[in-house]
């Protein structure tokens, strides 16, 4: 055999080290030292010299994360270490009952007053890995399984880059981790299923735990796995502290989520938990919670494990967006424009942070969709500023003998005799009685409610009040009240019929989206009467608008565009238009002609801080832009306030641009 040359040898080792130094760069530091084409000719040339002196192919080498013929099947691994789950909190109060027990036990066990402190790390939402190194190099990987025995993945996890497969030290330990799919990936690994005409891929958790099973490691290294190591399991010696280990693995050459934080009270970790529910969903990868654990390594020796998770260490979940829950009545509200909604009345239920005890059923159509009956058990998902929406019913809890819903011919909130009847061409059901007692009060309702006129202390008791004496039947006649009217009915004193006058002054000053609102026009809310003002710009001129100029307007489809035409059609709204004229002033909003959002498309989600959701779309249709209720490919921005929902997940995926609120503060003001 032909002696290698030793430049050949150096070469090799030089390009070891060097791929393995941009590995660590990139993964470990999150720094980008070289780009992935110059990268990829390294390896190249890598893989080129081994072919030819394949007797100096070692296991650490970056050329031997993929390789070998797809395996029959996994071997099972027994764990040198037991594989443990930790507890679950769900409340700040389970982390305060967390931190007494844990105090409680280590006086039980020293007899002193210890006061521990605590790391908080994201809880990754992954596939668990455990990983061994001998003397510094990568020699198996396994699943967690049954905790006691797992399944041997080495060659898939070889593929990873995060994981290093030669330590910066010739150490043995054992390391434990979470693999996760980046959403990014998810999105790419989407598109190639879409191309090829298969299903796609549900989340990345999924495919993630998916590719470390798969039996050729080709096809996991297609995937492009990431992974966080964040547990030293044994070795020698093990740092002081919780921190330290951290900060050793790093050094060791592992990817070590960078967010992890040093707490000394329950309130500085309630703090963390709460900042990252808000700040998860930004993230490259899913993150279900937050895990505590005792910082000092002697304490969690002390405390130990009870015989199903360890006392030193919790993990905090974030609120979650589904739950099961069930369905005790389904009863119906009729909307202002006298639109009649079933709602189901649930068994009271904490979901995505809030407790939810109902949720609509949209329609008659869509309670046959679901087959919703009452008594069913259903999952409910609520995802940030999504409402709460009944996503299926749970069949094998199914009651026997429970019968399909049957839609109602009346309902007693319609007033009047009650009677239903179903919108033609639509799956919504409406009042026969338009013009009944309770219609006209919820009409009015919605007249000086903050959508519309937003006349301050004039809420519904008042208007049932006003009702009830005959001293409204229009809309108009709020603005002729007069004291005298006021001072004599109950509740009503001088100074709070003053009050109320004065507000019903302030209010006759109003824009013409407002105007718009107040009017309980069918099919029309905020965002169309914006869009209708911002094309029209006066009252006369969208009376004078046909149903081909409603439906011109971005965002007015066919419905809307009909029952514009034909509120404004009616002899009887004309009338009402002319009589409130009288008494009020529409001051017009005028569209910045060329302003600097034209043609953006803007979708809010979350709850702003510096200003009102309306406030936000008020100003971005003042500049120009448009408003989108849900992402899409033609969306230019997502702006993400606190507890940003399912739509920055969406703009994610797409790889819209997202603006914080700060960023978009910049950009209208």
């Amino acid at each position: 055999m032909a002696t290698v040359p030793a430049s050949i040898k150096e070469r090799i080792l030089q390009l070891r080290k060097a791929i393995e130094q941009y590995r660590y760069d990139y993964h470990v530091l999150d720094k980008e030292t070289i780009s992935p084409v110059a990268l990829d000719s390294l390896k190249y040339e890598l893989v080129k010299l081994e072919e030819q002196y394949p007797e100096l192919v070692t296991s650490d080498s970056p050329t031997q994360r993929v390789g070998g013929t797809p395996l029959p099947e996994f071997r099972k691994v027994t764990h040198k270490v037991a594989q443990w789950s930790f507890n679950d909190a769900f409340s700040p109060e389970d982390i305060i009952d967390f931190d007494l027990r844990v105090k409680r036990f280590l006086k039980s066990e020293t007899g002193k007053d210890l006061v521990p402190t605590y790391t908080t790390e994201l809880k990754i939402d992954g596939l668990k890995i455990i990983l061994e190194y001998q003397k510094g190099l990568f020699i198996r990987a396994a699943t967690r399984g049954d905790g006691r025995v797992g399944e041997d993945v080495t060659q898939n996890v070889r593929t990873i880059e995060a994981v290093p497969l030669r330590l910066s030290r010739s150490i043995d330990l054992i390391v434990e981790g979470e693999v996760w799919l980046p959403k990014s990936q998810l999105v790419v690994l989407n598109r190639i299923q879409k191309k090829k005409g298969e299903s796609e891929f549900a989340n990345p958790r999924n495919v993630a735990a998916g590719s470390i099973r798969q039996l050729d490691p080709k096809i996991t290294a297609s995937r492009k796995l990431a992974a966080f190591i964040y547990d030293i399991a044994e070795t020698r010696e093990i740092p002081s502290t919780q921190v330290k280990e951290l900060e050793t693995l790093r050094e060791l050459g592992f990817k070590v989520n960078p967010h992890f934080r040093h707490c000394r009270s329950v309130p500085e970790i309630v703090a963390y938990w709460d900042e990252w529910r808000k700040k998860a969903p930004k993230e490259d990868y899913l993150i279900d919670g937050v895990v505590i654990k005792v910082n000092e390594r002697e304490y969690q020796e002390t405390l130990g494990y009870t015989g199903k998770a360890p006392r030193f260490g919790i993990a905090f979940k974030f609120p979650a967006e589904q739950v099961t829950t069930v369905v005790e009545d389904i009863v119906f509200q009729v909307g202002r424009t006298g639109v009649v909604t079933p709602v189901a009345v649930l068994k009271p239920v904490l979901v995505a942070g809030s407790t939810v005890s109902r949720a609509t059923l949209h329609n008659e159509d869509e309670i046959r969709r679901l087959d919703v009956r009452v008594g069913d058990t259903i999952v409910l998902q609520k995802a940030g500023d999504v409402i709460p929406d009944i996503v299926s019913v749970v069949l094998p809890l199914r009651l026997k003998n429970t019968k399909p819903f049957v839609f109602p011919t009346h309902v007693s909130a319609c007033g009047g005799d009650g009677r239903i009847e179903r919108i033609e061409g639509q799956a919504a059901w409406r009042c026969a009685d338009r013009n009944s007692g309770p219609q006209l009060a919820r009409k009015f309702y919605y007249f000086v409610g903050k959508h519309a006129f937003d006349i301050e202390g004039l809420g519904p008791k008042v208007i049932d009040l006003l009702l009830e004496h005959k001293l409204i039947t229009t809309f108009d006649d709020l603005f002729s009240l007069k004291r005298g009217d006021l001072i004599n009915l109950p509740r009503f004193a001088e100074k709070s019929a003053d009050n109320l006058l004065s507000a019903i002054e302030k209010a006759r000053t109003t824009t013409l989206s407002r105007f718009l609102v107040s009017l309980s026009i069918p099919q029309v809310g905020e965002e169309t009467a914006e869009d209708v003002a911002l094309r029209f710009k006066t009252i006369e001129a969208i009376q004078s608008a046909s149903r081909a100029d409603f439906e011109n307007i971005s965002g007015v489809g066919p419905v809307v565009a009909q029952a514009l035409s034909d509120w404004f059609s009616d002899r009887n709204n004309r009338a009402l238009i002319k009589r409130l004229l009288k008494w009020v002033s529409i001051q017009q909003i005028q569209k910045q002609e060329g302003g600097v959002l034209v043609g953006k498309v803007f979708v809010l989600t979350g709850t702003l801080v510096s200003l009102s959701r309306d406030e936000a779309k008020q100003r971005i249709k003042l500049l120009g832009g448009e408003i989108a209720e849900s992402v899409s490919k033609k969306t230019s921005f997502v702006v993400a306030g606190e507890s940003a929902g399912s739509k920055l997940t969406k703009a994610q995926e797409l790889g819209v641009q997202i603006l914080s609120e700060s960023e978009f503060f910049k950009m209208i003001s």
